[in-house]
């Protein structure tokens, strides 16, 4: 009898629901914690300024707008201003083509640049701040007022550069083009390196917030990581492959977007310049709004594309 009862008890007992420990968070759900923390400015931000305007473009996009005393009035039109814009229209199709080649051209040069300048600026030698300075210099100069004076010819007086200096220019860049042919490269390598030389001015413009991310990454490396390596006998070209390549492959990532978004949305992009003319100087304000959803589709496809290549050699250490 007792032996029963002790039975039923357990029975009862292994029916009755257990209560859940209460788990704390972990290293992980921590992380994402912070994360969410960290961009949550951005967060409010795009809901409180960028929202609205955001829906009232794609509204505009599907309307005619027709400006009235007081205010505007819609008239429905459906897809008719993206057809105006990839099919009517003379150049923005072209434009767009253009603006996404010139990006897939200036971006690998851009990313090779920085790290290449982040991991000299990296090393210990004397000047090094001013050095990092100055590299950070085309960061100030390609903004606001010197953005203006840089299009025109007052920052070229300013440095001394003549027609002679272009002429000059020129003709180094013809001469290294022969030396290149002599070492029997592709002529298509070539042309790609002739190219980037005479943009040299706008690729370096356009790194002083990649060298800051590149060169943040390579001091965040262990220096015992190095220091096991050495000890092991590893060369300096295998340190930089087998740990610092690694270590610092997703701030890659994170640079190609930044450049690549960058690239495609700076005030002198062609595309950029022609939505802003077709709204405030044109005032059809339904095309501009067509054009600019069209011009984020693609930017949305095209990083969509570079994130998903990318990610497959980031290394992510734990």
């Amino acid at each position: 009898m007792r032996g029963t009862m002790m039975t039923d008890k357990a029975l009862k007992v292994a029916a009755a629901p257990k209560k859940k420990k209460r788990r704390g968070l972990n290293l992980n759900r921590k992380r994402a914690m912070m994360g969410y923390l960290f961009v949550l400015p951005f967060i409010i931000g795009l809901i409180t300024f960028f929202l609205v305007p955001l829906i009232q473009s794609f509204i505009f996009s599907i309307n005619k707008l027709e400006v009235v005393e007081g205010g505007y009035n819609l008239l429905p039109v459906g897809l008719s201003n993206y057809n105006r814009a990839l099919r009517v229209h003379a150049t923005y199709a072209r434009d767009l083509v253009e603006s996404v080649l010139y990006m897939l051209t200036n971006v690998p040069l851009i990313i090779i640049f920085s790290f290449f300048a982040a991991n000299l600026l990296n090393q210990k030698f004397k000047g090094r701040s001013l050095a990092r300075a100055i590299f950070f210099l085309p960061v100030i100069l390609t903004s606001g007022v010197m953005l203006v004076i840089d299009s025109g010819d007052l920052l070229q007086s300013s440095l001394g550069m003549t027609q002679t200096d272009g002429q000059e220019g020129a003709f180094r860049a013809v001469e290294l083009a022969r030396l290149l042919l002599r070492s029997r490269l592709s002529p298509t390598f070539i042309d790609y390196i002739i190219s980037a030389v005479d943009r040299i001015y706008e690729i370096v413009s356009a790194s002083g917030v990649q060298i800051l991310v590149f060169l943040a990454g390579l001091q965040s490396i262990s220096p015992s990581l190095f220091e096991a390596s050495n000890i092991e006998g590893a060369t300096g070209w295998e340190n930089f492959w087998k740990i610092t390549f690694p270590m610092v492959s997703p701030l890659i990532l994170v640079n190609t977007v930044y450049s690549i978004i960058d690239s495609l949305t700076n005030s002198s992009n062609v595309v950029m310049g022609m939505i802003r003319d077709t709204a405030f100087a044109s005032n059809d304000y339904g095309l501009s709004s067509a054009m600019a959803w069209l011009y984020f589709l693609a930017i949305l496809v095209i990083v969509g594309i570079v994130v998903k290549l990318v990610s497959k050699v980031v290394f992510y250490y734990e």
